[in-house]
């Protein structure tokens, strides 16, 4: 698996790590497979990675193998008790990679934070707070967010230096697309102007399909430079991993999505070199 991406350049190991929101508001688009894949990629070739889970789901604990019963310290806690992120954090299977867990304990958060005191700001906080202690062990923290524009999503966007966007080679794929920069709009405008789109990943793409071409086009056409040349395809291999509590780069490397997704790190991996030196 390093082969693939070994040669691409590094991140710095500055203080700070690299925070990455993916998102989108539909569910079933691939977040968190690409949350868990990505990561461990990027763990595969050196980086430290951490995975916050931000969906009450909590499918990215699942598919990382976290039984429920040992999710003790969740996101619920580092949002609603402020609970440091640092007593939050549980290795996963998966050398240099870690998450914080979630529970459906989460899924009332909203209501809870709802009149506390910057409450859109709870876990850019708690990250500020992280920074200063063991974070400086992460070189990337990639946010999986749940499948709705919410106070969780706001608060991954705010904390976040940057938005991935996986999007689903669909007929509706560009009009909610459309909405979710809307979103990260309003979000630069008021809570973090210095959030960016890292890049948008075309995801489930059905070679077989004449719609997945013309939703790939379309989308290349209007957001440019910022879609990935990589385009994760429907993978069967994909799909059964998360199921084994483990990600299809371990379940199965040499499917045709495991592939996909190492390629995709190797380009994030480009983009903020390049970023870096721009």
């Amino acid at each position: 698996m390093t082969d693939d991406i070994s040669e691409q350049a590094k991140p710095g190991r500055g203080k700070s790590p690299r925070i990455l929101a993916i998102a989108n508001q539909k569910g079933g688009v691939g977040k968190t497979t690409t949350a868990i894949n990505l990561g461990t990629a990027l763990a595969a070739v050196g980086e430290k990675v951490l995975i916050i889970d931000m969906d009450p789901q909590g499918n990215a604990s699942t598919g990382l193998g976290i039984p429920r019963n040992e999710r003790e310290i969740s996101t619920y806690e580092v949002l609603v008790d402020e609970t440091p992120i640092a007593d939050a954090v549980k290795p996963t299977r998966i050398p240099n990679l870690s998450i914080v867990p979630s529970t459906v304990d989460l899924s009332g958060a909203e209501l809870e934070l709802i009149s506390a005191p910057r409450r859109s700001f709870r876990l850019r906080d708690m990250f500020e707070q992280f920074a200063q202690g063991s974070a400086a062990a992460f070189t990337y923290v990639l946010i999986d967010c749940p499948p709705s524009l919410n106070l969780l999503t706001i608060n991954a966007m705010t904390a976040a230096n940057a938005v991935m966007v996986p999007l689903q080679c669909e007929f509706f794929a560009l009009e909610g697309l459309s909405q979710l920069l809307r979103t990260v709009e309003l979000v630069q405008g008021s809570l973090n102007p210095e959030l960016e789109i890292q890049g948008i990943v075309l995801t489930m793409f059905d070679r077989r399909n004449n719609l997945s071409d013309q939703v790939a086009k379309d989308v290349r056409e209007f957001m440019g430079d910022k879609v990935y040349k990589t385009v994760i395809p429907r993978n069967v291999r994909v799909s059964e991993a998360p199921s084994h509590g483990m990600p299809a780069l371990v379940y199965d490397l040499r499917c045709a999505g495991s592939q996909a997704y190492i390629r995709l790190a190797g380009e994030v991996i480009q983009r903020e070199k390049d970023l870096r030196a721009a």
